[in-house]
């Protein structure tokens, strides 16, 4: 095969992938917003039969003669380098499994969502299991298909961010429970902030204006970007020019909905500011999770939970919840969303004690796949830790071990990369303050001074650069978990005045 025969076939196959993949994210977000709660019959079908049509383009032998072509060639540019690479990554972890046992995993997966969201409306963990232990299983032989020498936790991690293992994150947790476990400790011992406001009745529907109001700050274009309702929220970036977000509300806690919209709009706001030329392209979207969370977490926390960004956000509450906000200052914001306490949900956990969830799930994933825990045995294991580490103990499964939807998509070996991506927003923060007014941005609710430094070292790139090549860019290299560290600690020391 020529060069130039090799290169149209992998954009053929390219063009291939990204349709079936748009109306796979369709039928996903839908499945997970508006769809009715027996869809899933219907769903899992039509998701069957678009992973067959995924499969089989993939085991095109030619697909696999125009990759080795292009590879082959020393003189290749390095975008299309860098698609040849992602395409055959994917295809030999696609042709890993037999046909009929892949499709069979994508049609699993498609069930195993409707599965967990009946079982955690019910807090009833025994009818997820199964799905659990099929999922852990598929798992376990995709590490062992793909690379039988490696730990298959290893093998896994690696598929979310290439290098990344255990012995890394073994050192960056163990550093974050020894330095941040004093801090929480003693702060349990001071006065809690004023958090009274917060907890008072603020109508939904006037929620969902301030959640607007929020993203119009945050620079989101309503034209790509809607926000959508479901139990777990997430974004879906099917294109820079169809982004979908979505929320939960909660009557009385309107911070709750507010940090979801803002940690989904860190995402989407990544995938609105990937170059045009690599739409519909593998080379879209996040170059690696830990970096998209990276973002998710830096809008949510850095920017969304800073003195500078609580006075435009708190004028808009004040606006539009006059009487439930009428006794309350901005400081009593700022003070009452950095709050500290060890609580049982990681999506509405404070700053301080979030690293500590993702610990949790961390240590449940390694004990997962080794095997040495039983499928039945998971919740347990998971009330044990909460209770070891924070001090506190779920009551039912809900608020326990189906708390997240990840396990129940196959994101195993995803948590990490929250605290990773925590990790590295803090770097990315320390060098964008050397050319941006960050603070004054912040101040005005106009963050576009913020998201252009961001698009231009990180966002426009999308996956045509490696994550240690985006590190770099974003003045992330070498990778420092104390600077992470740091900042929690002077933050939070300041917060309670020790």
């Amino acid at each position: 095969m020529q060069p130039e025969e090799a290169i149209a076939a992998l954009h053929a196959f390219d063009e291939k992938r990204y349709a079936i993949e748009h109306a796979m994210s369709l039928l996903y977000v839908d499945g997970y917003t508006a769809a009715p709660k027996e869809s899933w019959r219907g769903r899992s079908r039509t998701t069957g039969y678009l992973s067959s049509l995924a499969y089989e383009a993939a085991s095109d032998p030619r697909l696999r003669e125009a990759v080795l072509t292009v590879l082959e060639q020393k003189e290749i540019d390095a975008r299309t380098r860098r698609l040849a690479v992602l395409l055959r990554d994917d295809m030999e972890d696609m042709l890993l499994f037999p046909r009929e046992e892949y499709i069979e995993n994508q049609k699993l997966l498609s069930e195993a969502g409707s599965v967990w969201h009946e079982a955690k409306e019910k807090s009833d963990y025994a009818l997820f299991a199964p799905y659990l232990e099929k999922i852990i299983a598929y798992k376990k032989c995709y590490a062992s298909l793909k690379d039988s020498s490696s730990d298959a936790y290893d093998v896994i991690l690696d598929s979310y961010q290439k290098g990344l293992c255990t012995k890394t994150l073994d050192a960056f947790f163990t550093l974050v429970r020894s330095e941040l476990t004093p801090l929480i400790r003693c702060i349990s011992q001071c006065p809690p902030p004023r958090t009274d406001f917060l907890h008072r009745e603020y109508p939904i529907h006037l929620q969902r204006v301030f959640c607007a109001r929020v993203m119009d700050m945050l620079g989101i274009d309503p034209g790509r970007c809607t926000l959508g309702e479901t139990e777990h929220p997430f974004t879906e970036g099917i294109n820079k020019w169809d982004v979908r977000v979505t929320t939960r509300y909660r009557l009385k806690d309107p911070a709750a909905s507010m940090y979801s919209v803002i940690h989904e709009c860190g995402h989407a706001l990544y995938e609105l500011g990937v170059d045009d030329d690599l739409q519909f392209t593998r080379l879209a979207g996040g170059s690696s999770m830990g970096i998209h969370e990276s973002q998710s977490r830096f809008y949510e926390n850095l920017i969304g939970r800073s003195l500078a960004f609580s006075k435009p956000v708190f004028s808009a509450l004040r606006e539009l919840f006059p009487e439930q906000a009428a006794d309350a200052t901005v400081e009593d914001w700022y003070r009452g969303v950095n709050c500290a306490f060890p609580s049982l949900i990681r999506t509405e956990a404070d700053e301080l004690t979030y690293p500590i969830h993702v610990l949790i799930r961390y240590e449940m994933e390694k004990q997962m796949i080794s095997g040495s825990v039983p499928v039945r045995d998971l919740p347990d294991m998971w009330n044990t830790l909460y209770d070891r580490y924070l001090g506190i103990r779920p009551s039912n499964d809900r608020e326990g071990i189906l708390q997240d939807s990840h396990w129940s998509t196959g994101l195993i070996g995803y948590f990490p990369g929250y605290a990773l991506g925590s990790a590295y927003g803090v770097q990315m923060l320390r060098s964008m303050e050397k050319d941006v007014d960050v603070w004054g941005a912040a101040e005005c609710g106009d963050l576009r001074p913020v998201t252009e430094w961001l698009r231009s070292r990180i966002h426009r790139f999308g996956k045509s650069l490696t994550p240690d090549e985006i590190l770099r860019s974003a003045d992330v290299s070498p990778f420092d978990p104390m600077v992470y560290v740091d900042y929690l600690k002077t933050k939070y020391s300041a917060l309670y005045g020790l």
